[in-house]
């Protein structure tokens, strides 16, 4: 076996098209953008090569066919938050073979040593955590959700036979949309309903810099709290509503205030792989095209939920249920749509776990995170839990 570091057109080029071989039977997998890929290795439309480096390699057996492919990286803000200094590991994809498996999570252990890190996460990202981190551990069975990892069920026993362990889980939750909601929730909507101080609105893309300005307050209030999540800038909350404009349903998008002060948001969006699914990872011209059709024909029948927060001051005080019994007035009339998804729930946020199980949701896909100490005699520590 060889391994060549990704260093030119011919072994880019190979990078993104060896998943496409690799799971060419599996049924479920959906091709990912290719755009979305190659964005993660671009330094001109990546940030964190501005504070962090990378490096990618494929692996070629004898024959000169490529067998797998993975990125070691560094993030120079945050490799240092936990106990121990930690780099990442991602786009892992590898035959069925751990001798295979095992050289590509050696090539990335040693480079990470060389800079000095005394663990590795993986599979994650190298960018936030809300595209492609964890390796899929249950769910095989359902297509995935835009840029969340679909990956093989052998990947599970390589990581673990390599001496990785499991940092923490993450859920995707899922419900039919034509749930009813629990009556304890009613009550307290209606409670909320009364009360001439609170009050909530829907997204309106004419209004993208106000609606951008309540998410920042929001989320930097609610969210960044939460290890390994960041405050946010203005800059990034505009960019973020322009990115979602074009394909946000302001059906699905709720906002809470009280007094007028933005408290809380419930942030869905119709789920994109099952448009881009058709599209067989380009987005050129024409693929836009198709897209375009496939959207306006009602072929995304799942909705998808991007983020749900509510400030401190008042959680635990009816607003998270009444936030989600509004949306539910909204939407299920409507009929667009027959299943919620909800991705990236945590096994260190039962708050939120809670929540969304008391709605009737269950766990549909779960994904690991995988923690590996290079020192073996040191102990090993999960994610610690949000309080």
């Amino acid at each position: 076996m060889n391994l060549h570091v990704v260093s030119d057109h011919r072994t880019r080029k190979e990078f993104i098209q060896f998943p496409v071989r690799l799971y060419a039977n599996e049924k479920n997998w959906i091709r990912p953008l290719d755009k979305d890929i190659e964005e993660v290795f671009d330094p001109k439309k990546n940030k964190y090569f501005r504070h962090g480096e990378l490096q990618r390699w494929i692996l070629t057996d004898h024959h000169h066919k490529t067998i797998g492919r993975v990125a070691a990286f560094i993030n120079r803000k945050t490799y240092n938050t936990t106990e121990y200094k930690t780099g990442g590991m991602g786009f892992f994809e590898c035959i069925e073979n751990q001798e295979a498996a095992f050289m590509l999570f050696d090539t990335c252990k040693a480079w990470l040593q060389e800079r000095g890190m005394e663990a590795m996460d993986g599979p994650i990202n190298f960018g936030e955590r809300d595209k492609w981190w964890g390796a899929l551990a249950e769910g095989y069975d359902k297509e995935p959700n835009y840029c969340m990892p679909y990956t093989m069920p052998y990947y599970i026993s390589f990581f673990e036979n390599y001496g990785f362990k499991n940092y923490f889980e993450q859920y995707t939750y899922s419900m039919p949309v034509q749930s009813e909601m629990p009556e304890k929730y009613k009550e307290r909507a209606m409670r909320i309903a009364r009360d001439p101080n609170y009050n909530f609105k829907n997204y309106d893309k004419k209004k993208l810099e106000k609606f951008a300005d309540d998410f920042l307050y929001i989320y930097n209030k609610a969210w960044s709290k939460h290890g390994g999540v960041k405050g946010m800038n203005k800059a990034q909350a505009m960019s973020i509503f322009k990115k979602m404009n074009p394909i946000i349903d302001t059906d699905i998008v709720v906002f809470a205030y009280y007094k007028d002060e933005p408290i809380g948001f419930f942030i869905m969006i119709p789920e994109l792989n099952q448009l881009f699914k058709h599209l067989n990872g380009r987005f050129d011209l024409w693929a836009k095209l198709k897209f375009l059709y496939y959207q306006k024909m009602g072929y995304c029948r799942k909705m998808f939920g991007v983020a749900f927060g509510i400030i401190p001051e008042y959680q635990g005080r009816g607003v998270e249920g009444a936030v989600i019994i509004e949306a539910a007035r909204i939407i299920q009339p409507k009929n667009k749509y027959d299943i919620f998804e909800m991705n990236w729930i945590g096994d260190f946020n039962p708050k939120m776990i809670h929540l969304v199980e008391s709605f009737g949701a269950t766990i549909a896909k779960k994904h690991i995170t995988y923690r590996k100490i290079f020192d073996e005699s040191k102990p090993f520590f999960r994610a610690k839990v949000i309080d």
